[in-house]
């Protein structure tokens, strides 16, 4: 007998380009794409995930695949600029996004993942003029929407979240909500109906942990004190040091409070609960 958990079949789009990649191998810094992979091996351990390179020459999905197929599409994030149109790994992906939306298949997106659920539903995205969010995006608040999403429930009204990004939606399309928001970033969740579909997303990365966020950091040490968060690459080490510390015993409250985080950043199961909630609430009933 097939249970509805082992019909669900997910496709997870990396948005990186290749070249990225590599580096990440090179620096020692995770894939985004397994971070997702290891949620889902966690919550529907039975369910057929497809992986594909978005930002790859040639389609997107592998030959054979149609969209239809699929009950979700998850997008990670991606080193592109969403703005730059006359870039082909960009406009490939947004003209992926809009054929979701078409078919209507649910998604769900981290970072570039709600810059894509704008912009292909007709919204616009930025660059941020207050700079980069980098390492935890503080005191995101829930809107009114927001209080009553099945996408955010179960969030506290204000919590924080891991980031990594330049810009930020400027417009939200027709159709869209504005979720959650904070002091640096306008749209930290949204929420898209768009023809057919519905896309949930955050700007922060609910996938990500403190272990994985302190790798990132420390491989983009140049920029961070090109931009004067850090004198010198040892300061973004120490930085990284105590961020994987914390990973390694998350009840220490000397490293708790130098870095100014809480159970709802550290606690798994309350950092990953948008996750959870686009499975329980926008996919299963989907299918």
């Amino acid at each position: 007998m097939i249970t509805t958990e082992q019909r669900i079949s997910i496709c997870v789009l990396n948005g990186y380009p290749k070249e990225s990649r590599d580096n990440f191998d090179l620096s020692g810094v995770g894939h985004p794409h397994d971070f997702f992979i290891d949620f889902l091996n966690r919550y529907v351990p039975s369910a057929r995930v497809t992986l594909c390179f978005a930002a790859d020459f040639g389609d997107i999905l592998p030959e054979g695949y149609s969209v239809e197929q699929f009950d979700g599409i998850i997008w990670t994030g991606s080193d592109l600029t969403i703005f730059h149109l006359d870039d082909g790994r960009v406009t490939k992906q947004i003209d992926f996004a809009k054929a979701v939306y078409e078919v209507g298949v649910p998604s769900y997106g981290s970072c570039w993942g709600i810059q894509m659920a704008a912009v292909a539903a007709g919204g616009e995205v930025e660059k941020n003029p207050r700079g980069r969010e980098w390492s935890i995006g503080r005191n995101i608040r829930l809107t009114e929407e927001g209080k009553q999403a099945l996408f955010l429930r179960g969030k506290p009204k204000v919590y924080d979240g891991f980031v990594m990004h330049l810009d930020e939606v400027t417009k939200v399309p027709e159709g869209g909500t504005i979720l959650a928001y904070n002091d640096h970033c306008r749209v930290q969740a949204l929420e898209v109906h768009h023809k057919k579909g519905t896309f949930w997303a955050a700007q922060y990365h609910p996938e990500y942990n403190f272990l994985e966020m302190a790798k990132l950091i420390a491989a983009r040490a140049t920029p961070l004190i090109a931009e004067g968060f850090f004198a010198q690459t040892q300061e973004v080490q120490r930085y990284a040091d105590d961020m994987i510390a914390l990973h390694v015993d998350d009840s220490n409250p000397r490293l708790r409070k130098k870095l100014g985080v809480d159970d709802d950043i550290i606690d798994q199961r309350i950092r990953e609960q948008e996750l959870r909630n686009w499975i329980d609430h926008l996919v299963m009933p989907n299918l």
